[in-house]
């Protein structure tokens, strides 16, 4: 095993450059898809290692599940790690898992009391005020849309069966006919393109390893980003998109809505707004090799290869010691 099996727990810090330089140089679509695999694999290989120490710093310990002749001396002596490695490996692989299920009870729980709340309510946002033709189900949109008798204003995509977009008719009142449907269009991108799995996936990383953590907001950013250039080619119009941005986060609030995507809530806007007056992003997957955002690509994408190699030969070397020292 050797030093390969902790390297999984400090290489996610090679994803960070392309964090930020993704939302630039990439097309959002592709950034989010992108840097929410290398956040999920380099979470798994670094969730996986701690198990690994778990196994090997604790193999001598009372009451561990591991056969007695695992705890044998000359297989300690052929796997050297002391039990001060185990016990951390333990309090902190308890701690992803701790981080982890709350993480998704705070995201189900949210979603379960949202769907029992909506489950009465009439799904036509026509009943807004103005709401246009861009309001309402529409047949094959694949969503409805919830109208909910509140002067606050926001506006979040709700995933489930079927999907669902809440919106405030606080939110109708501030923005006009064409504003509306740019937020539709937004809203149904982000059910469409299910971003609530990716930001959830983003989150969960980032539980699993705090080195993951930058990944979210990139994240985040990314989808809010991929749903605004949605809308803008739904409408049709980038500028009547830019400004029902910009309009709905001048008179919003932000809404709890764990691992949701909320309109004009998340991301930096006034970056959203200025992205969208200007031509439309690239559709290339990856970044030109002799860029900054291609060689952070490429840091990137050695790192998460190394973490599974590396995760993956402690696995094999720590098989080969034990299969030695007793038939498994």
């Amino acid at each position: 095993m050797g030093v390969f099996v902790f390297l999984p727990l400090v290489l996610p810090l090679t994803a960070l450059p392309i964090a930020r330089l993704a939302e630039h140089h990439l097309h959002p679509r592709n950034a989010a898809v992108l840097l929410t695999s290398v956040a999920v694999v380099l979470a798994a290989c670094s969730t996986f290692c701690l198990g690994l120490l778990v196994v090997v710093g604790t193999a001598q310990l009372p009451g561990n599940p591991l056969p007695d002749s695992w705890s044998d001396p000359e297989v300690r002596a052929a796997v050297p790690y002391d039990e001060i490695a185990g016990k951390a490996a333990i309090v902190a692989l308890g701690l992803v898992v701790v981080a982890c299920a709350l993480t998704v009870r705070r995201h189900l729980r949210f979603r379960f009391r949202a769907h029992r709340a909506l489950a009465g309510l009439r799904s036509d946002a026509g009943s807004g005020p103005d709401a246009g033709s861009g309001s309402g189900s529409r047949p094959g949109s694949g969503s409805e849309v919830a109208v909910l008798d509140d002067e606050q204003p926001y506006a979040y995509a709700l995933p489930g069966s079927p999907g669902r977009i809440v919106v405030s008719t606080g939110m109708l009142s501030c923005l006009d006919a064409a504003e509306r449907r740019a937020l539709l269009a937004h809203e149904r991108a982000h059910l469409a393109g299910r971003h609530h799995r990716l930001l959830l996936a983003v989150q969960l990383a980032g539980c699993a390893n705090p080195f993951l953590r930058p990944l979210r907001a990139a994240v985040t950013y990314s989808t809010e980003r991929w749903a605004d250039e949605e809308a803008a080619r739904v409408t049709g119009d980038r500028r009547i998109t830019a400004r029902a941005v910009g309009k709905a986060a001048l008179f919003s609030r932000r809404v709890a809505t764990p691992g949701l995507a909320a309109f004009a809530s998340a991301g930096p806007v006034p970056r959203r707004v200025a992205a969208l007056l200007g031509p439309v992003p690239p559709r290339r997957s990856w970044p030109p090799a002799l860029t900054r955002a291609g060689m952070a690509a490429c840091v990137a994408a050695a790192g998460t290869a190394a973490s599974t190699l590396s995760a993956l030969n402690s696995a094999l070397a720590l098989f080969v010691v034990l299969e030695a020292a007793t038939p498994l």
